[in-house]
């Protein structure tokens, strides 16, 4: 289980852990299940510099670095897959083209207005939110989001022979769903700040249900860049669902 754990901090963040012990590449086929956990250590970082942050800096400079923070930790492995999805998905006009397209590791014109409008509407949805309640979202969306998006791998079929890394994800036994589920669900019982905003999760699912429906369509299966889009984009619909709350309550 330890290794299992380490697996995934290791490909799902940019941090030494690699140094801590020597994991078997078969590991790395059951780590979507431990996204989650990942989100905690993400999004606990990010809301650590936004704080610290917000004693010396305005919030909009508090929220941009602890952005930053995420993208450094991550190593924008969830952009790039955004990036090539847009990419993808905007250019190509059959199956075999959307996935050339996706391969390739130039980013094309789809990708820059598709992570440039991503970064406008994530950043300026945080900044609608007062301090602690911009905290509050990001403590909850990126595990909860992480855990959404862990389903993908259980209702599609990878769509090519073999991923980028050598590695392709196995579906999730029953116990690794509890365990995902665990860490994406504990976040919103610890800090959210009342129920009301529990109904923003319901839009995480809702794009998550649709872009399983796109992907079936269009590619009939996922990637490893459909993951990292697939939270992003959920991510950004719960704190839309967020922010529509928070107005509505004013």
């Amino acid at each position: 289980m330890t290794l299992r754990i380490l697996a995934a901090f290791i490909f799902f963040t940019r941090l030494p852990f690699w140094r801590l012990a020597e994991v078997p590449a078969e590991y790395f086929k059951q780590i979507v299940c431990r996204w989650s956990l990942v989100g905690w250590l993400t999004s606990g970082l990010s809301v650590l510099v936004l704080y610290v942050a917000s004693l010396l800096f305005p919030l909009s400079i508090a929220l941009l670095l602890a952005i930053v923070t995420r993208l450094l930790v991550t190593g924008c492995l969830h952009e790039d897959g955004l990036a090539d999805c847009f990419d993808g998905f905007g250019g190509g006009h059959d199956r075999t083209r959307v996935m050339e397209i996706m391969k390739d590791s130039n980013i094309g014109s789809y990708g820059v207005i598709g992570l440039i409008l991503y970064f406008l509407f994530y950043y300026t949805l945080l900044h609608e939110l007062p301090l602690h309640l911009a905290g509050c979202v990001m403590l909850t969306g990126d595990p909860f989001c992480k855990g959404v998006s862990s389903m993908l791998i259980d209702r599609l079929p990878y769509a090519r022979e073999q991923g980028k890394n050598q590695t392709v994800y196995r579906p999730m036994t029953g116990g690794e769903r509890a365990f995902s589920a665990l860490f994406a669900i504990v976040p919103l019982a610890c800090w959210l700040p009342s129920w009301s905003y529990a109904w923003a999760c319901l839009f995480p699912l809702l794009m998550w249900d649709g872009l399983v429906r796109y992907m079936r369509r269009r590619i009939q299966g996922y990637t490893g860049d459909c993951c990292g889009a697939t939270f992003l984009l959920c991510e950004l619909s719960y704190l839309l669902g967020f922010v529509m709350i928070y107005h509505l309550s004013l």
